[in-house]
C-alpha cells in the first residue's frame, strides 16, 4: 500500500498555512510531523485525512481497493476525542465500529489493550482526561483502517500510557499499516521518517 502527498498547500482564514509539502508512506512506515505551534501540522493532517480541502497539490492512497479514496483508508484522531459524554464507553465504541465497518476487535478487547477493561459501562463523561484519551485510542482498534492519522495522540497520557500507545502503533506498522503523526514529544516510533515544518 502507498500513501502519497504531492506539493500540498492549505489555507486558514485566507492565509497560506503551508505549501509544497510532499511525502510518501508505504506499508509498515511511519512519518512524524514536527515543528513549532502554528506552522500547520494539524492542518496538514486534516488535509491528508480529507477533512479540509487543499488549495494545491494532491493526496492519493493505493494498494487496497476495499477502502477506495484516502478518506476511506484513514482513522483520524485529533485534539478532540469525538465521543458523546452521556453514552457509555462501550456504546461510544460500538457507534464508531458500526460507522466505520471492518470490525477488528470487540470493544472489551480494545479497552483491555489500552488498560481500561473495567470502564466500559461508565458514561464517557465520567472519565478522567487520560482515560478519555485512551478510549479514543481504543477507537482505532475496533475497526480496521490501514492509515492512522494522529494529532498529538499522547496529550493527557501518563508515561505508562504513552509507552502502551507506542506499542500499539508499532504493532500496527508491523501488520503493514501506516502512521502519520504530529507531535511535540517523542512517540517511540524508532525508524519513523520525520517531516519538519516551519523551517
Amino acid at each position: 500500500m502507498l500513501l502519497e502527498a504531492v506539493n500540498l498547500a492549505a489555507e486558514r482564514g485566507g492565509e497560506t498555512v503551508f505549501s509544497n509539502v510532499s511525502f510518501v508512506l508505504r506499508s509498515g512506515e511511519g512519518l512524524v510531523v514536527t515543528g513549532p505551534n502554528g506552522v500547520g501540522k494539524s492542518t496538514l493532517l486534516r488535509t491528508v485525512a480529507g477533512l479540509l480541502p487543499s488549495v494545491a497539490g494532491s493526496v492519493r492512497f493505493e494498494g487496497d481497493d476495499e477502502f477506495g479514496e484516502v478518506a476511506g483508508a484513514c482513522h483520524y484522531l485529533g485534539h478532540q476525542n469525538a465521543m458523546k459524554p452521556s453514552l457509555t464507553v462501550v456504546e461510544n465504541l460500538g457507534f464508531w465500529q458500526a460507522f466505520f465497518g471492518n470490525a477488528h476487535m470487540e470493544s472489551g478487547e480494545a479497552l483491555d489493550m489500552v488498560g481500561l477493561g473495567d470502564v466500559g459501562h461508565l458514561p464517557f463523561g465520567y472519565l478522567s482526561t487520560g482515560q478519555r484519551r485512551r478510549v479514543a485510542i481504543a477507537k482505532l482498534l475496533v475497526s480496521y483502517r490501514p492509515v492512522w492519522i494522529v494529532d498529538e495522540p499522547t496529550a493527557g497520557l501518563d508515561r505508562a500510557s504513552e509507552a502502551q500507545f507506542a506499542s500499539l502503533m508499532r504493532a500496527h506498522l508491523e501488520d503493514g499499516g501506516m502512521v502519520l503523526a504530529a507531535t511535540h514529544h517523542p512517540l517511540g516510533l524508532e525508524g519513523a521518517k520525520e517531516l519538519r515544518m516551519g523551517g
